[in-house]
């Protein structure tokens, strides 16, 4: 392509599609994913005096982000990778045991000693579900074919539900996830040289 014209493809506006696009989760590429989608909706009520039908202004309450992912399902499942490298920590049984017979009793120096040996029992292991996956930061980075590139981010996402099905009429497998996410920070561009595939997530 002549120099003149991909400097006037550089200086216009540009657009990406899936096939642009890499995803990552808490740093792991997520080759599977199919698509992903969010919304963000927040609480506001009018409020209103005496004398006026119209609303005097809009009171503001609580955000709230969410979204829903589908994955292409190879032959291992599409989340294992995180679920390995982000574990969980968990009570073990004799830990959960001891906090159930003292939460019958009102001895505060009893429920504190046996909050001290619980901490002690903590075990590290891995997510059997993904909605026991620690909150993790998801990454979609976009570079397309003239050199653009362009990310966003959203922050401290947790997996609500899971499901998936199969069926002898359906040519490829499918995993749909909801989750739930603290922040967004909005699509920016960014220049192509800036884009790391090993923590593209920073």
């Amino acid at each position: 392509m002549d120099n003149t014209i991909r400097s006037e493809y550089n200086a216009s506006y540009t657009s990406f599609s899936g096939a642009d696009i890499v995803a990552t989760f808490a740093g792991i590429v997520i080759g599977e994913l199919q698509a992903i989608s969010y919304s963000v909706t927040r609480e506001k009520a009018p409020i209103y005096t005496m004398g006026s039908a119209d609303p005097r202004s809009f009171s503001r309450g609580k955000r709230g982000i969410a979204g829903s992912l589908v994955f292409t399902v190879f032959h291992k499942d599409t989340l294992e990778e995180l679920k390995l490298a982000k574990g969980a920590e968990y009570f073990t049984p004799s830990a959960n045991k001891t906090l159930r017979d003292d939460m019958e009793s009102v001895d505060p120096e009893k429920w504190e000693a046996a909050m001290e040996d619980a901490e002690k029992q903590f075990v590290q292991t891995n997510a059997a579900y993904a909605d026991e996956i620690p909150p993790f930061d998801i990454t979609i980075t976009m570079v397309n074919e003239y050199g653009q590139a362009a990310k966003f981010s959203l922050y401290g996402c947790e997996i609500l539900n899971e499901g998936s099905g199969m069926s002898i009429d359906d040519i490829t497998t499918e995993k749909a996830c909801t989750f739930v996410a603290r922040a967004i920070s909005p699509l920016e561009s960014i220049s192509a040289s800036e884009v790391s595939y090993r923590d593209i997530s920073n």
